[in-house]
């Protein structure tokens, strides 16, 4: 009787292959959730540092107004003049163009 039971619940292994489509699930959703968002804000941030150029009004990542006087490639810098005088920053620190945000719009005729 106790062997009858004890083969009774015991049931064959379903595979690898049933245990595949859950990890495969759980990547795809990770990629799509965590991955692709980032690069996509990379590529954005990348192509907007590309675009800046001298004259440009921009907000720094600590909050300093200001406007580009320099633009130097060779060591990722620029320089913003402010208020109180002239600060040198990484082109990473750049956080938005105010130039672009505060375009006049043209008029509709």
């Amino acid at each position: 009787m106790i062997k009858l039971l004890i083969l009774q619940t015991t049931t064959p292994s379903e595979g690898f292959g049933s245990m595949m489509f859950p990890m495969i699930a759980l990547l795809a959703v990770f990629y799509l959730f965590m991955i692709l968002p980032q690069n996509r804000k990379r590529k954005k941030e990348k192509k907007f540092i590309s675009e800046l150029k001298k004259g440009s009004r921009v907000v720094t990542s600590s909050g300093i107004h200001g406007k580009l006087v320099e633009l130097n490639d060779k060591d990722n810098t620029v320089t913003i003049e402010t208020g109180a005088g002239k600060i040198k920053f990484e082109k990473a620190a750049i956080s938005v163009d105010l130039s672009k945000k505060f375009l006049p719009t043209p008029k509709k005729k």
